[in-house]
């Protein structure tokens, strides 16, 4: 037998041959990196885009308004209320000798309006809104920032919450097997063939509409597609000598489905990921669209492409949002797909 202290190496070892395995599909690998980049950038999307400066050096003091709230008697202004650090009067002090504001790259937030715009809104792309504005006047740009930071932690946070009641659901049923196994089923088979869409739109007329919300009621339902693929494994794992080796010495069900059964069935859970972080995507961009998600001063890929489908002539309402959209779906299979290959047995 292997002793405890060679365990951990081994373990080592067989996670450096997959990520190996992983690495020589060179598309997944590539996608994954410029997946974390851009998720990494988004992140600090505060410091992209945003309205207010990073940095303000006025009379000497240093003042960082991206983390804090000034008003304008602080730049000697004449009222309490919160600095517009795009007033003109604002600038003049800034020109002033050894004064200073340091904005980030793109001088919009996701909600601030330009009220600069010389024509109607939606307006096309300028020097100052690189992807234009939509129709309100908001910047493109920087809902696009925002919204893909909002849809990625959104399928992140998805998907955790669905694997891990997918993995507790598959494994009692797979593990307990016989009437337990047959009434979860009979549950899984009517808890499905409930309407989602219409227990969306009831909810969505009965309370406001909210990231959290949508959240809840996607999660009901978000566990039942990988639960199969854990009760699989676990139903054939069951059997197997080292699991009845471990009912003989008294070892208990739940160390046995932790220690044992849980990590010789984590393949599925692990290849599906990214399709699953996909599909949530895909799923609160649908719902907005519908307007049946987040509310609207949200930032959402979903809202920006309802807003090209109502404007036709801004193209690049509709452009920009598909182009971002398609290409984090299209990492994401990549991604999936190379998982795909490396746990794949016969490639092995």
């Amino acid at each position: 037998m292997t002793s405890e202290k060679g365990q951990p190496g081994a373990r080592f070892r067989r996670r450096q041959r997959s990520w190996n395995r992983f690495k020589r599909n060179r598309r997944g690998y590539y996608s994954l990196w410029i997946f974390l980049t851009i998720f990494t950038v988004s992140m600090f999307a505060e410091l992209i885009c945003n309205d207010v400066p990073l940095l303000v050096k006025y009379d000497d003091h240093y003042f960082f308004p991206v983390m804090k709230f000034y008003s304008e008697t602080t730049f000697g202004g004449d009222f309490e209320t919160e600095t517009d650090y795009k007033d003109p009067l604002f600038q003049e002090r800034m020109e002033e000798k050894g004064n200073y504001a340091f904005f980030p790259p793109v001088r919009h937030n996701y909600n601030s309006i330009n009220f600069d715009i010389d024509g109607p809104v939606p307006s096309p792309p300028t020097a100052d809104n690189l992807l234009g504005t939509d129709d309100r006047g908001r910047d493109v740009l920087a809902r696009i920032v925002y919204g893909f930071r909002l849809s990625v932690l959104f399928g992140l946070a998805l998907t955790a919450m669905g694997t891990v009641a997918g993995i507790i659901a598959g494994a009692i049923q797979g593990f307990s097997g016989g009437r337990v196994d047959l009434m979860f089923q009979r549950f899984i088979e009517i808890w499905g063939a409930m309407p989602e869409l219409y227990l969306l739109i009831i909810f969505a007329s009965i309370f406001q509409p909210s990231v959290l919300l949508l959240f809840l009621l996607l999660s009901l339902f978000s566990w039942m597609g990988l639960s199969d693929y854990v009760r699989a494994e676990f139903l054939r794992g069951r059997n197997m000598e080292y699991v009845k080796a471990a009912r003989a010495l008294g070892v208990g069900s739940i160390t046995i489905m932790w220690r044992h059964l849980l990590p010789n069935s984590m393949t599925p859970v692990i290849t599906f990921l990214p399709f699953r972080v996909s599909a949530a995507i895909l799923a609160l961009t649908s719902l907005d669209f519908l307007g049946l998600g987040v509310p609207p001063s949200t930032p959402s890929l979903g809202e920006l492409l309802a807003q090209g489908k109502a404007n036709i002539d801004a193209w690049w309402l509709s452009l920009s949002s598909f182009s971002i959209l398609v290409l984090t779906l299209v990492l994401l299979i990549f991604i999936g797909e190379a998982l795909r290959d490396t746990y794949d047995p016969r490639k092995k």
